[in-house]
């Protein structure tokens, strides 16, 4: 049985490069850097080779870096932007072995046993990656050993030595105290942090030969075994710079010192622990294609094509007992271009009778050009179909049935609106639980609002209508019902009237409409046969007096 073999494959410009490589041609030779939130002020989260060459180093604080640098170029590093990025390279890094872990955010963890002689052996895989990194335009530092932990400090800290840690965490190059606060950083501004190294301007890498983790990691420094920062600069206090220094020391006096953190590191670097390397399950792509001999044009072909890929596709989601949210069909066309339609559907189905209809409706907007070669219909959201259980009376069962088949119409026609009017221009009104007349209700999208139940039941009836902003009468701002009043340039009696009933604002929230404090709420119905619902208002932030807030027909 072959040796267990690690491959750490490091990016330490993967954010500043992916951007560069989405530029193109005008970014080439930019010193730009990625900026990201670190308490409260923005650090350098990624650096280009050119900015680097400058003296910007990531982790350091953006106003240095400006100074050193006024023409830099800065991007906000979005949520969830590495993420994406990093499963790119993790799908391509499995040409090279099935067995590939993401180690966010710029990182990738390989189990390469039994893979590098298919590619010539393990110097000549790291060459491979190392071409096809440059030929995207990316960094590359990697690293390869018998265990994960001696791989990844080969990648970052591989042919470099180890010196004098300070407190701050930088490496400097005087050894007594009184001149460490006055050293001279090893690059312009800033040296190696303990808890990574700077970013090296170009690529490379160091391999360990089997078995020989230790002479590898012995002369490295000790933020090599993945160690927070207070630990490594506890250590250089000591005197204790290097991986070696701490091999042969006793173990429960470090244990008892700096915690099971250290003593964890270093087995699992050398291989007394092992660490398993987990990768991310990958996702089943729920997918079906039709590729034609000739290039079609006609309407009636193209619809034909989609037709049997909703049959096949539903028999795949059928098969999981799932049903498709988000479908998106897409042509090739016969010039080398391609168009999508994207469909939403109101619930997760699998039933083509169901799918065909509304994808029919968006198939006029698909222009073929020159003809379609290839249709491809998949599927970008699944859900997991509940499972329906029969009723065992015959009347319960009929009314389940017809209750499935008023949510199944429903659905469908919220589907077909939406493939016409667009699924964010379709919305229905969710009950909210709150007391404030006019947030029982909440517009949300129809093709996501799932069945809210039974819609609350107010203590009073409700008016149909509602006024966009209370609209004030002409009455005395007194608190008792006034027997006549002005509203909309007509005067009104009231005839009959019933209330109050006091609504107080929701004291949590500073709501403007409700500055006016506490309302009392009447129904009333006037000699000319409004039926209306007023308030007066107590006044809080603004006067008191009397509104009209809605009517009931």
């Amino acid at each position: 049985m072959p040796a267990k073999r690690a491959l750490s494959l490091w990016f330490p410009r993967l954010g500043a490069e992916s951007v560069l490589r989405k530029m193109g041609a005008s970014g080439q030779g930019l010193a730009l850097v990625m900026v990201a939130d670190s308490g409260q002020m923005q650090v350098v989260a990624s650096a280009s080779v050119a900015a680097s060459q400058l003296g910007v180093q990531p982790g350091q604080p953006l106003r240095d870096a400006q100074a050193i640098c006024p023409d830099l170029v800065t991007r906000t590093q979005a949520p969830g932007e590495m993420q994406a990025v990093l499963a790119l390279l993790q799908r391509w890094a499995t040409r090279f072995s099935p067995w590939v872990a993401a180690q966010p955010p710029d990182a990738l963890m390989l189990d390469i046993t039994g893979c590098a002689h298919l590619f010539g052996g393990e110097q000549a895989m790291a060459s491979q990656i190392q071409a096809d990194c440059a030929r995207h335009g990316l960094s590359l530092q990697y690293g390869i050993a018998d265990t994960p932990g001696a791989a990844w400090a080969l990648a970052r800290f591989g042919g470099q030595g180890a010196g004098p840690v300070g407190p701050s965490g930088q490496v400097v190059l005087q050894e007594a105290r009184a001149t460490r606060a006055r050293a001279a950083p090893a690059r312009r501004g800033w040296a190696r942090s303990t808890s990574g190294p700077a970013a090296p301007p170009a690529g490379g890498g160091a391999i360990a030969p089997p078995g020989g983790s230790f002479q590898a990691l012995a002369g490295l420094p000790i933020a090599a075994l993945r160690l927070d920062p207070a630990i490594t600069e506890g250590l250089a206090r000591l005197g204790l710079r290097q991986v070696g220094d701490l091999v042969d020391r006793p173990r429960a006096g470090l244990a008892r010192r700096f915690g099971p953190e250290l003593l964890l590191r270093l087995d699992q670097a050398l291989g007394a622990v092992p660490e398993p390397i987990s990768p991310a399950q990958p996702q089943p792509v729920l997918a079906t294609r039709l590729t034609f001999p000739d290039p079609i044009g006609l309407p009636e072909d193209i619809a034909e094509g989609a037709q049997r890929l909703v049959q096949r596709l539903c028999s795949l989601l059928q098969q999981r007992g799932q049903g498709a949210r988000v479908l998106r069909l897409q042509a090739f066309r016969a010039d080398g271009t391609a168009a999508a339609l994207p469909l939403v559907l109101a619930q997760a189905m699998a039933d083509p009778a169901r799918i065909w209809p509304l994808l029919a409706l968006r198939l006029p907007g698909l222009e073929p050009g020159y003809g379609i070669d290839v249709l491809r219909l998949a599927v970008v959201q699944a859900e997991v179909l509940p499972q329906r259980q029969h009723a065992g009376h015959a009347v319960a069962g009929q009314a389940a049935q017809g209750r499935a088949a008023g949510q199944a119409a429903l659905e469908d026609l919220i589907g077909r609106l939406g493939a016409r009017l667009g699924p964010q221009a379709v919305t229905r009104l969710h009950p909210v639980d709150t007391h404030i007349p006019e947030k029982e209700a909440q517009p949300r999208v129809a093709a996501f609002c799932t069945e809210a139940g039974a819609w609350p039941q107010p203590p009073r009836p409700r008016p149909l209508l509602l006024c966009p902003r209370p609209e004030p009468l002409t009455a005395p701002a007194l608190p008792q019902l006034p027997d006549r009043f002005r509203w909309r340039r007509r005067s009104h009696v009231v005839a009959h009237a019933r209330g109050p009933e006091r609504i107080a604002p929701e004291w949590w929230l500073d709501d403007p409409q409700w500055r006016s404090g506490t309302r009392d709420y009447w129904d009333i119905t006037t000699q000319d046969g409004l039926r209306l619902w007023v308030f007066f208002a107590h006044g809080g932030a603004l006067s008191a007096g009397w509104f009209c807030h809605g009517s009931f027909a």
